[in-house]
């Protein structure tokens, strides 16, 4: 569908019954690039997610040198000497946060341009922490240019992360390739999403790196890295909408192949949703999820600081619930794809329910919902809440469904294909 037309959100029949095959994660997929484009020989990334946020990431390393190569449904890596290019990072956080440090190691000037929106994302932590290490950069936002010179000596930054965790994770990806390493140590408001910090940390160890962590202080010494031999885990940021089905309509979802050990922030989506009713279990190498009898949802009061990427369905199916919901420690969301909480509040209350921004949250109190036309931002987490809502709600008509293209390549087709069987 065009960013123009409005979906209809289709209303479940019944229970929604299915079981959901996802395709990769774009965090893992993003650092994995990274990490074989800075390896010391060829490597393979098996299934990796082929969407537009991982896609840019990969015509951005072409730019600079690197080979990228399809093998099937896998990706060929082959590092070689970095020069300098043009970059459009679209409006991909990973992108426009981890490949400056990559290109201050190639030879040569490269300009970094991209979506309006990306103009207004926090960038200038990282522009400075490179700047600290002896970089060229002219600009503090999208667009801007660096100019790197093969090599930078490293050492210590000390950023405010508040903001994103990426600026940290972004540092750390490229560390092992400075001539001192790098030493990220954090000064402010606690970081937030964790758990993206763990991944990058857990990516960098299984290629040899050496990486030691303390209270807000992360160092990578200098040395080799091994080639990346990587299979993709299922984006499990990416099951929420899926899981919510079961949620809000009282019914049954299994997706395939999720993790019993990982360093992704969806995982900890088992724990929000059992506390709001649902019973979540494996079988082998599948999570079950089965929703809460219709009327009894209950609300949720917890903190996202680590896993903010989930609050907009989170908030979704919170809206449905039967008492108030509380959700705290995202504050950050207001500079992500659009400004989420704002977008939440406006988009939820189109629909009739109660929602009122907090200092650093949302409060949600049960309201019966209605037909709206609900606006996206061009924000492919506020599509899938959309869709979630439209399960149970008549007439939800969504805008610019395709921004789901950023992660989720086929969603639409996916979702109808879950309610199907239901």
């Amino acid at each position: 569908m065009s960013a123009t037309e409005l979906w209809p959100a289709p209303l479940a029949p019944r229970a929604v019954n299915a079981t959901v095959e996802l395709p990769g994660s774009k965090s893992i997929t993003n650092r994995a690039l990274v990490l074989a484009a800075l390896a010391d020989e060829p490597g393979v990334i098996r299934g990796p997610l082929r969407a537009r946020d991982t896609e840019l990431m990969a015509t951005a390393l072409r730019a600079l040198g690197v080979s990228i190569v399809d093998d099937g449904a896998d990706w060929v890596v082959t590092p070689e000497v970095m020069h300098g290019g043009s970059i459009d990072v679209g409006n991909a956080g990973t992108v426009m946060r981890f490949v400056p440090p990559l290109a201050a190691l190639a030879d040569g000037a490269t300009f970094f341009h991209g979506d309006v929106r990306a103009s207004e994302r926090p960038l200038a932590v990282v522009l400075d922490a490179l700047r600290g290490l002896g970089v060229v950069v002219d600009g503090d936002s999208v667009p801007f240019g660096l100019r790197g010179t093969g090599r930078v000596r490293g050492g210590r930054v000390d950023i405010d992360a508040s903001a994103s965790s990426q600026f940290v994770s972004a540092l750390l990806l490229a560390g092992a390739r400075y001539d001192d390493g790098v030493e990220v140590v954090h000064h402010g408001p606690p970081v937030p999403s964790q758990p993206h910090i763990d991944m990058t940390v857990s990516m960098l160890r299984a290629v040899g790196v050496t990486v030691e962590c303390g209270d807000d202080r992360w160092s990578v010494a200098p040395g080799p890295i091994a080639a990346c031999d990587l299979t993709v885990e299922p984006d499990l940021s990416n099951a929420a909408p899926f899981v919510a089905a079961a949620m809000v309509t009282g019914g049954t979802v299994r997706v395939a192949r999720w993790p019993h050990v990982t360093t992704q922030a969806g995982d900890q989506l088992r724990t929000f949703f059992a506390a709001m009713g649902g019973v979540l279990s494996f079988d082998g190498d599948t999570l079950v999820a089965h929703g809460p009898a219709v009327g009894e949802l209950v609300g949720l009061d917890a903190d996202l600081h680590e896993v903010g990427e989930l609050a907009p369905v989170i908030a979704a199916v919170c809206a449905l619930a039967t008492s108030p919901s509380y959700l705290r420690g995202i504050a950050h969301l207001r500079f992500h794809e659009t400004d989420r909480l704002a977008a939440l509040v406006g988009e939820l209350c189109a629909l009739g329910a109660n929602v009122y921004e907090l200092d650093d949250g949302l409060a949600v109190e049960p309201a019966p919902l209605h037909a709206a036309t609900f606006h996206t931002y061009d924000d492919h987490r506020l599509a899938t809440a959309a869709a979630v809502l439209g399960l149970v709600v008549p007439g939800v008509r969504v805008e610019n469904v395709a921004t789901t293209n950023k992660t989720l390549p086929g969603f639409v087709e996916l979702w109808h294909r879950t309610l199907e069987g239901s």
